[in-house]
Order: structure tokens, then sequence, then C-alpha cells
């Protein structure tokens, strides 16, 4: 995965623990705590979650396009690997989120039969990588269908 992919995800978490705080102090001003009562955890948990767990995160993800298909791992807390067979693949999207394109990340989303986890992403590749993966993909697809 790109390098960025670890600092998307540093943002992402810094945004989520701003609301915590926000959360936190209201809060603990509505229900007149003595002070940091609430806003100390909320602040540990914030250091963690944008300082520690991003780390992890990047760590745990990876993906490798194999003979039959493309296999992602992911997951700190619970472990998926998932391999998609190409023949079932149906479709392909690459996408860009605001916080995406402005890093030039993308995300690859494998569209596949069926109901349960029928769509695989692949978050955290470079756009131009995502592109080239896609299009690996599509020939993967196109070799197998002969």
């Amino acid at each position: 995965l790109d390098p960025r992919f670890r600092r998307l995800l540093r943002i992402r978490a810094a945004i989520r623990s701003l609301v915590l705080l926000l959360a936190a102090g209201t809060a603990e001003n509505l229900a007149d705590l003595a002070g940091f009562v609430l806003v100390g955890p909320a602040l540990v948990l914030a250091f963690v979650m944008v300082m520690l767990l991003p780390g992890r995160q990047y760590a745990s993800r990876g993906y490798r396009l194999e003979q039959d298909g493309l296999r992602t791992v992911r997951g700190v807390w619970r472990h998926s690997d998932i391999t998609v067979p190409l023949g079932r693949v149906q479709h392909i999207d690459v996408t860009q989120k605001p916080l995406e394109r402005a890093n030039d990340l993308a995300t690859l989303v494998l569209h596949t039969a069926g109901t349960d986890n029928a769509s695989v992403v692949l978050e955290g590749l470079s756009h131009d990588d995502a592109i080239v993966l896609r299009d690996e993909v599509r020939a993967g697809m196109r070799e197998i269908m002969r």
C-alpha cells in the first residue's frame, strides 16, 4: 500500500478524535463535572487513535494479485483474508473520496456475484497503482474467460 495511506488514516482518526473530545467536553460541561473527568480519558483515547492505531492499521493491510485471484488481508482487531477469484468479478471501480483525492490515493472495489461480501474494497493505493491493478485484474478476467 502507498505510504501516504498511513497519513490518511491518521487524518481520519484526528477528525474522529476531535468529535470525541468535543462530545466529552460538552458532556462534562453540561453535567457540571469536575475538570477532566471525561476529557482526560478522551484525550488518552484520542492519542491512541491518532498516534498508535493508524500505524497498526497500515501494517495489517495488504494485497497480492495471484494467478487465480486478488488476495486482500486486513484487520487489527478482526482479521480477514479474502481471495476473490478473477472469474467471479463482475465489475471493478476505482473511487476517490475527497481526502483520498487530496493525497492522490484511491480505492479499488471488486464487485462479485452473490450477496454476502459481494464487494471487496482495497483502500490505500496510489491512484496510478489502482488504475494499473484494475487493468491487470481486467486482463486476468479476460484470460479466464477464454
